[in-house]
Order: C-alpha cells, then structure tokens, then sequence
C-alpha cells in the first residue's frame, strides 16, 4: 500500500461520509471502490460493511427523530430474508448476468423516477416490502442496496430528512448482517484508526453542509448516486461475462 492510494481511500471514505450524511445514501459507491483496490476485494468489501454499518449508527443517533419505524421495519424485514437467499444465489448462479440484470431493473426504475415525478413504482407498505426485498438481494448480490430504497422513498414523496433517518435503519441492518455472515476483518490498527478518522470527519463536514443543500439539490442527489450505483452494478456484471 503506497501513501498515494491510502490518501486516495481516506479522501473516498470522507467523501462518502458525507454524501450520505446529505443524501442518505452513497457511502458505499464512493469508497468501496477504493477500499477494495487498496485492501483486495475480500476485505476491501467487508473492511467497508463495517464503516457502512458504523456511519449509519452515528447517522441514526443524530437523525433517529425522522425515522419512520414502521416502514423501515417493512424495508428490514424482507431484506434480511433475502440477503441469504442472494448470498446462496451468488455462490450457485453465474455472477456477471446476475449482476447485469439486478442492476438493469434498478437503473431503469430510477431512471422512471428521474424522467417523471408523478411516477409511484413502489408506493404504500407492499412498496415498502418489495423495495426491502430486492435492496437486501441487490446488496449481497451487486454491492448497492440504496437504489430499492430510494425508488420506494421517492414513491412515497418522503422529506428529505426523513429518507436520511429511516435510510440509516436500513443500510444498518443489511451491513450488519452481511459481517454476521463474513466476519470483520483482522486489519492493522492503523489501517482502522485512519478510516475511522475519515469517517468521523467525512460525517461532521456533511452535518454542517446539510443546511445549506435545498430539497429539490438533496432529491437530485439521492436519485443521482441511486442511478450511479445501479449503473456501476451492470458494469461490474458486463465485466464479469
């Protein structure tokens, strides 16, 4: 590890930090990517579960006012039966048209939801219970779980505030389950005190952005990083082939 990509994969992890403190999701389409170069692609993955898992903890404690227990509880629910139904899926299907098509589906019902804000895809508790379903599958299976929920979010016309809040209950839930099922990593302590570091840092920049970013930047955001992330799941796929 040269100090060029550790400040590479600090710089990704602040960077997420605070995009998801804005936006309520990002964290992982932004610094995975890097964390897997710099830690291989085992621990990379997982070393990032675990600063998903503890930003949305941070962001929970400060957002936990938002929340919409109910719902998340609907969004919870059916991703932790299908985070190990995609975990057997991975291990027994080919990877790359998998990818290619759970990424394709989210991509085109974002984009539905960029090109017409009238559009309900996911609306009401059974939205709520699909978009937990397959935002659980699509963790495990393409690395983004974000853009279920941001299609049900946006479905269901939520604040701002309030898809930050109940999101972090969500991401929470699948990152934690998926280091039940891996393990954490045994990384050198420098390796975790630096990403923690930049996770704090990322976290308290974002904190004091957010008053300055209107709704409609904020659901521009959202949307944005949902389609990127789906994006980056058929990429991976295509790659995969």
């Amino acid at each position: 590890m040269t100090p060029l990509t550790l400040g590479l994969a600090a710089a990704a992890i602040v960077l997420g930090a605070l995009t998801q403190r804005m936006a309520g999701i990002g964290f992982a389409l932004t610094a995975a990517p890097l964390l897997v170069v710099v830690l291989g692609p085992e621990a990379g993955v997982t070393v990032g579960n675990v600063l998903a898992a503890a930003l949305a903890a941070v962001l929970l404690a400060q957002t936990w006012r938002t929340v919409r227990w109910k719902r998340a509880l609907l969004l919870v629910g059916p991703a932790l039966v299908t985070i190990p139904i995609g975990a057997w899926v991975v291990r027994t299907a080919p990877t790359g048209p998998l990818t290619v098509a759970v990424g394709a589906v989210a991509l085109v019902a974002v984009l539905v939801m960029v090109f017409s804000s009238r559009a309900r895809l996911l609306p009401g508790r059974g939205g709520a219970v699909a978009a937990g379903a397959l935002g659980g599958f699509m963790n495990v299976t393409a690395g983004v779980g974000g853009p279920a929920l941001t299609v049900h979010a946006t479905s269901e016309r939520w604040p701002r505030e309030v898809f930050v809040g109940t999101g972090q209950v969500f991401l929470l839930a699948i990152n934690l389950t998926s280091l039940l099922s891996k393990g954490v990593p045994t990384e050198p302590w420098s390796v975790w005190a630096g990403a923690f570091v930049a996770l704090a840092l990322g976290a308290v920049i974002g904190h004091r952005l957010n008053r300055y970013v209107s709704p409609r930047v904020g659901r521009a955001l959202v949307l944005t990083l949902a389609a990127v992330g789906s994006a980056a799941a058929v990429v991976r796929g295509v790659l995969l082939l």
